[in-house]
């Protein structure tokens, strides 16, 4: 989740295909920006605590700590490269364009995947019993960011990481399946990730593609989002994020889809709340209505200065 810098350079992605994928389950999408030892954490975590084969394809944003070269070095890694940082959607949706799996994962460079992580997910796949869903897995934060997270501090970066008490612990840790599937991990079948065009560029470098992504989803008739409880990681937090200029994404998703992002999670997809099925079409209060119309004249006017 995260980066920025000129756009004049997407032209330029570099696409390196040289796994052999033909087991692979989940094609598993993995953008980083100088990142190289949570790279190597999150990558080590799903060969050591996966059950299955899959097909991992990062994206290098600039890859200058030596990203690049370790990258390379892996054999069993596909990979698409931009000497700039591209942002979050162009990053995904070249990494995209190797996927050979007939379902693509997106997962964050800081995640730490836990033992059976990618069992859960299939098992919960499988259950639907047809393709047009959208699971999330579980995040383990030691600040719990959203209602769909458990709070447990088992280091806030690598060198104050216990991956061994984590690894004792985080099966027992109480929680929930939930409703409003959103961020990463995420899991959805290539063909709905191919209808509604991957992640929209105009939320560059990617604050609120998120949410968008769903609402996507949700707009070509998707009524299944579910996160599922078992399928953890552990999540040290938006390590990128916090390095890059932000885009005004916020306005820009109230001036698409004419509601705040909030009306989409917490009263579309019920983000959060216990699982209980299929999502219905949503009510819309006469005051969510009003709310969200001084929203879109507020956003129409700060995209105005910010585009100036």
């Amino acid at each position: 989740m995260f980066f920025f810098t000129a756009m004049s350079h997407v032209s330029d992605i570099r696409f390196v295909k040289r796994s052999m994928s033909a087991n692979a389950v989940f094609s598993i999408l993995i953008p980083t920006w100088n990142n190289l030892p949570y790279l190597k954490l999150c990558i080590d975590s799903i060969r050591k605590h996966s059950t299955l084969q899959h097909q991992l394809i990062v994206h290098i944003n600039e890859g200058n700590d030596g990203t690049r070269e370790w990258v390379a070095s892996q054999s069993d890694i596909d990979y698409t490269a931009s000497d700039t940082n591209i942002g979050v959607c162009y990053a995904l949706n070249a990494a995209a364009q190797l996927a050979s799996t007939n379902y693509i994962l997106y997962l964050n460079d800081d995640m730490y995947t836990c033992p059976q992580w990618d069992k859960y997910l299939l098992e919960e796949i499988n259950a639907v019993g047809h393709d047009d869903f959208f699971i999330s897995g579980t995040a383990i934060e030691p600040v719990a960011q959203s209602i769909c997270s458990i709070e447990k501090n088992y280091g806030a970066d690598i060198e104050s990481f216990n991956e061994a008490l984590l690894l004792n612990e985080f099966a027992a840790l109480p929680f929930s399946d939930w409703l409003g599937a959103t961020w990463p991990p995420n899991v959805l079948h290539k063909k709905n990730w191919d209808l509604v065009g991957g992640y929209s560029t105009e939320f560059t470098p990617g604050m609120y593609s998120d949410p968008d992504f769903s609402m996507k989803l949700w707009q070509a008739g998707i009524r299944f989002f579910k996160g599922a409880s078992k399928s953890r990681v552990y999540h040290f937090g938006s390590r990128s994020v916090k390095r890059v200029a932000k885009n005004p994404g916020y306005y820009t998703f109230i001036s698409k889809w004419g509601m705040s992002s909030s009306t989409v999670t917490k009263i579309y997809l019920r983000r959060g709340v216990p699982f209980d099925g299929q999502l219905t079409e949503p009510r819309i209060s006469q005051i969510i209505r009003v709310k969200n119309l001084f929203k879109r004249i507020v956003a129409a006017f700060k995209r105005s200065i910010f585009f100036l």
